[in-house]
């Protein structure tokens, strides 16, 4: 572009002319600018003449930049098509809010070299930050050392204390789930859950336990029944623990598939629920409590809260703030017609 007198028109100085002349890349070169405390004063000072010197003015999207900010955030999930996985990102997009936030979903179905494969990606779009979401509460291994970005953990908890992470308080939902079944006056109470190889299954059963001991009682059959997370699972085992123990009043179950299964052979059986004989379930999956007969009590882990959590702590990291550890939120009961107080 030229003016009416032929000069050509001199093209602003961009950041990357002051890095250039500074001798710095132009990441220093924003820190600098910004005042961000990464950078030596010798090497702010020579950033700072060099735009003095070009008269470097960013406009106010490269003031944006030069606080380190794209506005873009990466959630990465090992299951996109969980059941535990979608609210959570729902939560963490609510928290992102419309249009202040872009956001870069990537799943990478549970494969390690596919996970590296999409942080790799999501790092050379320039994310602010990533949000892990695991597909089970199992702790996982971190993601590479070497990400320069904030990096939080929901539902499944790093394995590193110094990584910041999200997930439920599954022991004391355990507790939660069995006080639940006291305060309706039941005291012979089974535990029947999933696979004992999950660590959400183990730590609801230490809830119940806890519960159980602190009322002066005992689980039925003196432990938690484990076995696998379906119908045909809950139904063998409300059917064995009937037989074995008639006076039973009262199942937690570590699932609402297994809760499904349990009332099946509870009204197979002749066994009134709720009259005779509480159940409670566990994840308030909807097609399965409000479907079930009676609609079905059960534990909610509040998993969009997690994921709106999971990204507040995101901004604070990303704004120097970090919360390293385990932040464990807890659960709540729906109440449904599956337990009501013994009259």
């Amino acid at each position: 572009m030229t003016t009416q007198s032929g000069s050509a028109t001199p093209r602003a100085a961009t950041l990357t002319d002051v890095a250039r002349l500074a001798g710095v890349s132009i990441a220093t070169a924003s820190k600098a600018i910004n005042g961000r405390d990464q950078v030596k004063a010798e090497t702010r000072l020579r950033v700072l003449e060099a735009a003095e010197r070009l008269s470097f003015a960013p406009n106010a999207l490269a003031r944006g930049l030069l606080k380190g900010r794209t506005g873009t955030v990466g959630l990465l999930t090992s299951d996109l098509e969980g059941r535990f996985s979608i609210p959570v990102l729902m939560g963490a997009e609510d928290a992102f809010g419309a249009g202040r936030v872009s956001v870069f979903l990537c799943d990478a179905r549970g494969d390690a070299i596919r996970e590296q494969h999409h942080v790799r990606a999501l790092l050379s779009r320039r994310v602010d930050g990533l949000i892990v979401v695991g597909s089970r509460t199992d702790p996982r291994p971190p993601l590479s050392a070497d990400v320069p970005v904030p990096v939080v953990y929901a539902y499944a908890p790093s394995e590193d204390p110094s990584d910041v992470s999200i997930t439920a308080d599954n022991v004391g939902a355990g507790r939660l789930a069995v006080e639940h079944l006291l305060s309706c006056g039941r005291r012979r109470v089974a535990h029947v859950s999933g696979d004992p190889g999950y660590k959400a299954a183990q730590d609801r059963a230490a809830g119940a336990e806890a519960a159980v001991a602190a009322a002066g009682l005992e689980l039925v059959g003196g432990q938690t029944f484990f076995g696998s997370w379906s119908e045909g699972w809950g139904r063998g085992a409300a059917r064995m623990i009937v037989e074995q123990h008639g006076d039973v009043d009262a199942f937690f179950c570590g699932s609402d598939q297994i809760a499904r299964g349990v009332l099946d052979a509870l009204r197979e059986l002749g066994r009134d629920v709720p009259g005779e004989v509480s159940v409670i379930g566990f994840d308030n999956w909807e097609v399965l409590t409000t479907n079930a007969r009676p609609q079905l009590t059960s534990v909610d882990m509040n998993l969009e809260r997690l994921g709106r959590v999971a990204a507040q702590r995101l901004f604070a990291a990303i704004d120097g703030t970090v919360r390293p550890g385990v932040e464990e939120l807890p659960c709540r009961v729906v109440t449904r017609a599956s337990t009501v107080p013994i009259s």
